[in-house]
């Protein structure tokens, strides 16, 4: 199971021991969260080497911007999330552009398409995956299993008005994904890759 619920005092002392250049730092930061990097950057490339090189960027751009994260913005896990699906996008982007170049199929909009899809999908894999676990556990019955909000509120032990009050808030949290149509910068990113 992920750990969503990072206290921001780990965000800031992680933080701090990067900027003191503390290799170890590095290793536990890829430790916890390489996994949720390649998959962000394989769900908007749908290639492996790509989503590998993707999240040596990220892990690059940590060590060697530590500042550039803010921990009264968010979670580290989120700043690294919102970064690695923002170069993917960029790199989805750019192997597109230099497709249509050389006269591959497809056309602009088609691209602008593609990525704009896969940088939602992106986005709604990080939103269910961060979101609380009683939320996540009652979208994925009524999803995944096709329970109705009764069914749900019996198979998790909670009133019907819980199921529906969780599967209401999971919703609109899923719904965020949908907000912004184009990728986003991440906070304190800055622009430098």
């Amino acid at each position: 199971m992920v750990d969503t619920d990072r206290p921001p005092r780990w965000d800031r002392t992680m933080q701090q021991r990067l900027a003191r250049g503390e290799a170890a730092a590095l290793g536990e930061l890829y430790d916890r969260f390489a996994s949720l990097v390649r998959g962000l950057a394989h769900r908007v490339l749908g290639d492996e080497a790509a989503a590998d090189g993707v999240t040596r960027e990220v892990f690059a751009h940590a060590w060697q911007h530590p500042d550039a994260y803010d921990p009264g913005q968010g979670p580290l896990r989120t700043w690294l999330a919102t970064l690695a699906r923002h170069l993917a996008v960029e790199r989805l982007r750019a192997t597109g552009t230099a497709a249509l170049e050389r006269g591959g199929p497809g056309s602009a909009e088609e691209l602008e398409r593609t990525v704009r899809r896969a940088s939602v999908a992106a986005r709604a894999d990080h939103i269910v995956q961060a979101m609380p676990v009683p939320l996540r556990a009652a979208l994925e019955l009524a999803y995944f299993q096709r329970r109705d909000y009764r069914q749900t509120a019996a198979d998790l032990g909670v009133t019907e008005d819980e199921a529906r009050r969780r599967l209401r808030l999971g919703l609109q949290l899923l719904a965020t994904a949908h907000e912004s149509g184009a990728p986003g910068t991440p906070p304190g990113y800055g622009g430098a890759a």
